[in-house]
């Protein structure tokens, strides 16, 4: 949000929790090395227990009884309004190729670097380089970057950058080449989903602005990586790292969109200008 110093400000609290998961990652990487990688498991159990304890901490947001049947009667009748809306229509759709392309790059990069011979300890620390890119942007060059290339600008930034990520993954797993890409991450996932995050606060009646981040969410991220693990699963099996490529082609597929999306913001905004 813009324009007021104390508007929530969305990055910081992705930065902050990207930058925790830097933490777990690196702690996770040495364990693993040292005791295994079934330490982690007890690393994960004691995280999840300590997220459980701290929930008593959490403010008590409860609006009543009926609060749920409210909420899913106003989901039931907005969610049609939102899809009605090309520009917002268009964004879930890139978004569902260029962060959706990740699926592979989460499911297999880990087993990509083992079967090349890089330790749990040094796949830790790349990977911990992508998030904390991650966190450089959510906090503070995300914001910059959109304000100098606009929404759909920054969303065709982080396309070409997952294009070039992906390409490299599926060529080689040199340790030197691996880390001079994996801060394209601040780019492909960051970048792109802040700029999402504005063209949903720009287009979006504020009314509908939890359905539509839930649709966003939901439906164009969560469903589209749930289909793509399976089809990354089965790529992998057959193609091994040039499965990668396809990746690649997704994000490339979702340039077009991108374009006709900043034409259906162009026009947005020429409707709203006031008329003399």
């Amino acid at each position: 949000m813009h324009g007021d110093s104390r508007a929530f400000e969305y990055g910081w609290v992705r930065g902050i929790g990207s930058a925790a998961f830097v933490a777990g990652l690196l702690v996770a990487g040495q364990i693993a090395s040292k005791w295994g990688l079934p330490s982690v498991l007890w690393l994960t159990a004691a995280g999840l227990l300590a997220a459980a304890l701290s929930t008593r901490y959490a403010p008590d947001l409860a609006h009543g009884a009926n609060s749920s049947i409210r909420k899913r009667k106003v989901i039931e009748r907005d969610w049609l309004v939102l899809v009605r809306q090309p520009a917002f229509v268009r964004m879930v759709l890139a978004a569902a190729l260029v962060l959706g392309s990740h699926a592979m790059n989460d499911a297999f990069a880990i087993i990509r670097w083992s079967d090349a011979g890089i330790s749990p300890a040094v796949s830790s620390v790349l990977w911990s380089e992508s998030v904390g890119a991650e966190v450089m942007v959510f906090v503070l060059l995300g914001p910059w970057l959109l304000d100098v290339f606009g929404a759909s600008g920054g969303l065709a930034l982080g396309a070409g950058a997952a294009m070039v990520r992906w390409g490299v993954m599926a060529q080689t797993a040199n340790v030197a080449a691996l880390a001079a890409i994996e801060p394209l991450h601040g780019l492909t996932f960051a970048l792109f989903h802040l700029g999402c995050m504005r063209i949903i606060a720009e287009t979006v009646p504020r009314s509908l602005a939890g359905t539509a981040q839930a649709f966003y969410g939901t439906v164009g991220i969560g469903g589209t990586t749930a289909l793509l693990i399976i089809v990354s699963g089965w790529l992998f099996a057959r193609l091994g790292p040039a499965g990668f490529w396809v990746m690649a082609f997704l994000c490339c597929a979702a340039l077009p969109i991108i374009w006709s999306l900043q034409l259906s913001l162009t026009d947005m905004r020429r409707a709203q200008l006031p008329t003399r």
